[in-house]
């Protein structure tokens, strides 16, 4: 490490220590809501083992389904591994709970690239929402977060399903706090009670202490290779909320009149159970290192959001880099800095929901899973690389520096 960038760590830790401390208590919150939930269900070996066929009375899957309604406040739950990614799990609820007719509102702007497809705004999917005849309505930004007037102006009668994604995506806003969800979700209801509040919950799990059906959200969904699965779990996604909004979903992912019923495992569930158990620990991890990113980027003259210093909703730090060249040193590097083909060099590519190319280093045990550290991004200007996840802080800080270095080292040629 040169003398710069020893300065520049050395600095960047003894700043972050009031935040880090704060993120202590988060964790050790969350760890004991978790720990009680499995207490209360009773918990046993027995429900680690793998089913087959249909999967009728798979004892594994309902006790993961019951502890996961019980760590999240909700009613039900639906935790599979059929769901394919993240997208998956929000897509089943976006058309399960939409009929023709009915109108969706995004209420914190334009949604993730890939949900855009899923609703039909970007793309020529087959099947999306537009297709099906469900109207689509957006609360526009009031700079970098969301508009409570906007989003009342937005709501009325036909208003059926709200869209509150809590993570950034490719957007240069804010995550969401619980206050923020909560505020827009009570703006929400006093102009249309009977409408359904889903908060798209990626990257958001275990980073507060309160998750959005404590905050009055009506459903939620997220990836099992993102928090909640604690960077155990192999696959899969979760639905959660009220039971007959999560049955509705059940019917729209297995075939309606089978619902939650069926869906077998034929590996073990113990990667889920662990997975979850160790979520509040590895979300904190990730979000420290977040923070360091956030703290080193800054160091180097970069615009990077969220500025560090504050607790995180989400695990996502947008770092804009200037330039395609950035970005390819950056990508590069934490490459090279991952324990998993780590002699890959990144480059631009075309990507399945995606309108530009997408520059991606993820050298994960998991594939793709963004608990893990990762970065990606559009190669589109200001050129910004989104740094997600970290298994543990001391790799964060590893791939964070290398990159720091590499892009240094092109600045003083």
């Amino acid at each position: 490490m040169t003398d710069t960038l020893e300065t520049i760590y050395r600095e960047a830790l003894d700043e972050l220590r009031p935040v880090f401390h704060d993120m202590e208590g988060i964790s050790l919150y969350n760890t004991e809501k978790v720990l009680k939930a499995f207490r209360k269900h009773a918990l046993s070996a027995f429900h680690f083992a793998p089913s087959n066929g249909y999967g009728y009375g798979d004892p594994g899957r309902e006790k993961l389904e019951e502890i996961w309604a019980d760590v999240f406040g909700a009613e039900a739950a639906l935790v599979r591994p059929q769901f394919v990614s993240g997208t998956h799990a929000l897509a089943t609820v976006l058309l399960a709970l939409t009929d023709p007719g009915d109108t969706l509102l995004s209420a914190v702007g334009a949604p993730y690239d890939t949900m855009q497809s899923v609703i039909g705004i970007s793309g020529d999917a087959p099947h999306s929402l537009a297709k099906r005849g469900v109207l689509y309505k957006e609360a526009p930004l009031r700079g970098d977060t969301y508009d409570l007037d906007a989003i009342r102006g937005a709501v009325d009668e036909k208003t059926s399903l709200v869209l509150i994604q809590r993570s950034r995506g490719y957007m240069d806003r804010k995550a969401l706090f619980p206050e923020d969800i909560r505020a827009i979700i009570a703006a929400v209801k006093e102009k249309n009670p009977r409408a359904v509040c889903f908060v798209d919950n990626c990257y958001g799990e275990f980073t507060c202490r309160e998750e959005p059906i404590e905050l009055g959200a009506d459903i939620t969904a997220g990836s099992l290779i993102k928090n909640a699965g604690g960077g155990m779990a192999p696959t899969g996604g979760y639905i959660c909320g009220r039971a007959d909004l999560v049955d509705r979903c059940a019917q729209e992912l297995t075939a309606p009149g089978l619902g939650a019923e069926m869906g077998s495992y034929a590996a073990s569930y113990r990667p889920f159970f662990q997975g979850l158990f160790m979520a509040p620990h590895i979300t904190r991890q990730a979000v420290m290192g977040a923070e360091f990113a956030s703290a080193v980027f800054t160091k180097l003259g970069f615009r990077v959001s969220p500025e560090p210093g504050h607790l995180r909703s989400d695990l996502i730090t947008a770092i804009e880099l200037d330039s395609e060249k950035n970005m390819c040193l950056f990508a590069e590097a934490l490459q090279s800095w991952s324990p998993v083909d780590s002699n890959a060099r990144p480059v631009p590519g075309p990507m399945p929901g995606y309108t530009d190319p997408i520059l991606m280093a993820a050298g994960t045990f998991v594939q793709g899973s963004t608990i893990e550290i990762s970065a990606d991004g559009p190669v589109r200007p200001p050129y910004t690389m989104y740094l997600q996840g970290s298994l543990t802080f001391e790799h964060a800080v590893l791939a964070v520096l290398g990159a720091a270095e590499k892009i240094l080292a092109e600045r003083q040629k």
